[in-house]
């Protein structure tokens, strides 16, 4: 296991517990408690938890898991439901916008060879990866940086994405819920993203399962405004149809069997 996907499951257990302690993560993730407590000072000096005898606590109030922590939560998942977001898209497509968050950058990174593509873009992450590539015609919004998500937001990001049409926004979001709809962490994030789907002139949103249900801080849109969300196995048949009843397509993919 990379040292960045450990230090993301510890951060995680943090959001859901409150504290972790150094036996328990030894033995849950296979390593020394030496290199447990090495992990613990690394996210400290970050001012990520406090340190505790014999383990750790969260800083202050929980906290959204950074960007750069995240690529090994649920990454099967994530990968199979961006496979299934390009066989949802037709080989004709011409433009794309792609908002930040691990599971889109999987998607981007699915969608990365095929050709005359224009992709529109907030996240850093994801245009640095694709500016490489010569079949893709690339714009990067502007914008002030966030860098949990690694997204170019506020008053620049709005105004170049209030200035372009797409076919298709590909959307992360942090929760999804019937009632509270799509939501996120950060409202400034949320406005941004409210100007993509506005851009947009179909909508398909990506969650894995553990963000239905869930609500986070601000409000991008109902869930009214998605033609298609694309999410996994984890989520309850109940769930489904309350979402499909609201209007969008849910789309559910089974990670362990996906190619």
């Amino acid at each position: 296991m990379r040292r960045e996907d450990r230090l993301g499951i510890i951060l995680q257990r943090l959001n859901e517990t409150g504290s972790v302690g150094v036996d328990d993560l030894a033995q849950d993730l296979k390593l020394s408690r030496a290199s447990i407590r090495r992990d613990l000072h690394l996210l400290e000096e970050q001012q990520l938890l406090t340190r505790t005898h014999g383990g750790a606590v969260a800083s202050g109030v929980l906290y959204e898991l950074p960007m750069r922590y995240r690529g090994g939560q649920r990454h099967e998942a994530k990968r199979a439901i961006a496979q299934c977001v390009a066989r949802l898209l037709p080989d004709d497509v011409g433009s794309l916008g792609i908002n930040g968050g691990s599971t889109t950058t999987e998607v981007a990174r699915m969608l990365a060879s095929r050709p005359g593509l224009r992709v529109v873009t907030s996240a850093l992450n994801i245009a640095s990866e694709l500016a490489v590539r010569a079949n893709i015609e690339l714009v990067v919004c502007g914008g002030s940086v966030r860098g949990e998500s690694y997204e170019l937001v506020g008053p620049l990001a709005d105004l170049t994405l209030s200035n372009i049409n797409v076919d298709v926004a590909i959307v992360g979001v942090d929760g999804v819920d019937p009632v509270a709809g799509f939501t996120t962490h950060h409202e400034v994030e949320a406005h941004t993203n409210q100007s993509l789907l506005r851009a947009a002139e179909r909508v398909i949103v990506v969650a894995d399962s553990s963000k239905i249900g869930k609500r986070s801080f601000a409000k991008i849109s109902d869930v009214s405004a998605a033609s298609d969300l694309v999410t996994d196995s984890g989520i309850s048949a109940e769930e489904v149809a309350a979402l499909e009843r609201l209007g969008p397509t849910v789309h559910v993919v089974d990670a362990a069997t996906a190619p």
